[in-house]
């Protein structure tokens, strides 16, 4: 007995094919969209991730600008107390500077000579005095150049002769002078010899 099939088989692979194709083409975006999902999660939870490392540099970079700012504070204190310091020491080192001064101004007096005043601003001193003769002011200046410890770099201003009336019918020649100087200080570079030239001209004297 021979069969003859009558159904449309051509149109029925068709619609299988067709069936086929659109489950590969549905299961292809479901696998895109999970993919997709998966890719997105993973980048949001690194993007999180980056935010928090990115507050956590800004919370430490907040707190290494207030210990720069409580550093740069110190700074500021210690060079005031330094400054502090040194105004301090300095006013100790000069305490002792006028006594020195009038010690060696009497000590360094040749004989004829006196002072009549003496002015001292910073380490500059303008001694003004009276002296029987020029030879006397330059002994005065020898003296102050070879054996003064404390007043260095003597220097004549100006000499002037005058006459000074000793009495109604006596009177006498005599040369005002001024002499300028400088004071050292015994943070000098040769502070060292000057206080052995104090102590020794004290221990002298004594």
């Amino acid at each position: 007995m021979i069969l003859i099939n009558l159904l449309p088989h051509r149109e029925m692979a068709r619609q299988r094919g067709r069936r086929l194709f659109n489950g590969y083409l549905a299961m292809a975006a479901i696998v895109g969209a999970l993919v997709a999902g998966a890719g997105y999660l993973w980048l949001q939870n690194q993007l999180g991730t980056q935010q928090e490392r990115n507050r956590f540099l800004q919370a430490e970079i907040a707190k290494l600008d207030e210990q720069i700012k409580d550093v740069a504070t110190l700074e500021d204190e210690i060079a005031a107390l330094k400054a502090r310091q040194a105004a301090v020491e300095g006013l100790q080192l000069d305490r002792n500077l006028p006594v020195h001064l009038l010690n060696e101004a009497v000590a360094e007096l040749p004989d004829g000579v006196y002072w009549t005043s003496i002015a001292q601003k910073d380490r500059d001193v303008l001694m003004k005095g009276v002296a029987q003769s020029n030879e006397r002011v330059s002994q005065l200046l020898r003296n102050l150049t070879r054996h003064s410890q404390w007043m260095i770099n003597p220097e004549l201003v100006e000499i002037v002769a005058s006459s000074l009336s000793l009495s109604a019918t006596e009177t006498r020649r005599v040369y005002s002078f001024t002499v300028r100087v400088q004071l050292a200080r015994p943070d000098d570079a040769d502070a060292p010899a000057v206080e052995a030239g104090a102590r020794t001209a004290a221990a002298g004297a004594t």
